[in-house]
């Protein structure tokens, strides 16, 4: 075999979602050749779209002056197209480093069947994480970060405004601190079958209590913004999780916003939180968002499935209204199989008991 043919029996193909204009995405296939040191081929069995910062790459909204911060960590090309983007994806590993082979991981990897990262990259999936659940990872790391960034204290009333996926994740999180008050807001009454789901009190705006220590605003309009100003109390802290792109938000900052001294801050998953900053590691963050997923009641947050071949479509469709969902879930082929492999070894175990 010639040097030429041993390159070709070596290459892989792979295929990927890209975002090729404004409104546009399409499937493309690319070459992938064999892991180098310290590298894992991994085959994916499951990705979810982050509705919000997907969409925005989907309208070629990211502005210029962010690109470079808002590029996703295995992103492919530039803002605003063409351009690969994502980062929840569920894998696992078919050749890498001795000990790999077989697990189960997360990466913050786009839309692709096959792709080759460090093993660095990976966080391995704890036994009594599904695989499916487990593309939530990075949605709990975003959670986790802006908790660290708020500090909530025992007996803190607080309020979360917007009950999307990032908002009712926050709650789901907050549930479990020993708080006096906590209220997931949102203008769809609709919502409070979700509230009551993650075992979270609902609330209209309009019926909110304020007085709040903590409001975390995650609903990316400027009228929950503006909410949150009024629903937090005196030396108040907001925490602004949304983020709006190249859109313009206008705040009544002229009213009691100085009187009340009122603070603002922002929380963004690029960076660990400055209060953990120096203790913690993106990695360690991630290995702490999978082990949470062990309790099922996240899977209220998986509100839909398509195939691969169908995720350009699917894109489209949540951009303009007609899809709703929280985390839709796009399947791989190898999801199947490995759903196969996985009955036939316990036909197997069965049998091999009688």
């Amino acid at each position: 075999m010639t040097i030429s043919e041993q390159h070709a029996a070596s290459v892989r193909h792979a295929t990927a979602y890209w975002t090729v204009g404004p409104e546009q995405g399409e499937l493309r296939s690319e070459d992938l050749s064999v892991p180098g040191p310290g590298e894992a081929l991994v085959r994916t069995l499951y990705s979810g779209i982050s509705k919000g910062t997907e969409l925005v790459v989907h309208h070629a909204s990211v502005p210029a002056c962010v690109a470079d911060a808002m590029a996703a960590p295995n992103q492919d090309g530039d803002f605003p197209y063409p351009v690969k983007f994502g980062y929840l994806t569920v894998g696992v590993v078919e050749d890498g480093p001795e000990g790999w082979a077989g697990k189960t991981v997360f990466c913050l990897y786009p839309h692709q069947d096959r792709f080759i990262v460090p093993v660095e990259s990976l966080t391995v999936i704890p036994d009594g994480v599904p695989a499916r659940r487990a593309v939530l990872t990075g949605t709990v790391e975003t959670a986790i970060n802006g908790l660290w960034e708020a500090g909530p204290r025992l007996g803190d009333r607080v309020a979360v405004i917007g009950a999307g996926l990032v908002g009712g994740m926050v709650a789901k999180l907050l549930a479990g601190f020993p708080l006096a008050r906590l209220q997931l807001i949102d203008v769809d009454p609709a919502k409070r079958a979700f509230a009551d789901a993650l075992g979270v009190d609902f609330s209209h705006p309009d019926d909110a209590l304020p007085d709040c220590d903590i409001v975390i605003h995650c609903s990316a309009s400027q009228e929950g913004l503006q909410r949150s100003l009024q629903l937090v109390g005196d030396d108040g802290d907001i925490i602004e999780m949304s983020w709006y792109a190249d859109r313009k938000i206008s705040l009544p900052l002229g009213e009691d916003f100085h009187a009340r001294r009122l603070s603002i801050r922002a929380s963004q998953v690029g960076m660990v939180a400055r209060a953990r900053r120096h203790r913690r590691t993106n990695a360690e963050r991630l290995a702490l968002a999978v082990s949470l997923l062990q309790d099922p009641v996240f899977d209220v947050f998986l509100t839909g499935s398509s195939t691969f071949e169908e995720l350009p479509g699917v894109v489209q469709r949540l951009a303009d209204g007609t899809l709703d969902a929280l985390c839709h879930v796009i399947e791989y082929p190898s999801a199947k199989v490995s759903s196969t492999e996985a009955k036939s070894t316990e036909v197997q175990s069965t049998e091999a008991t009688r």
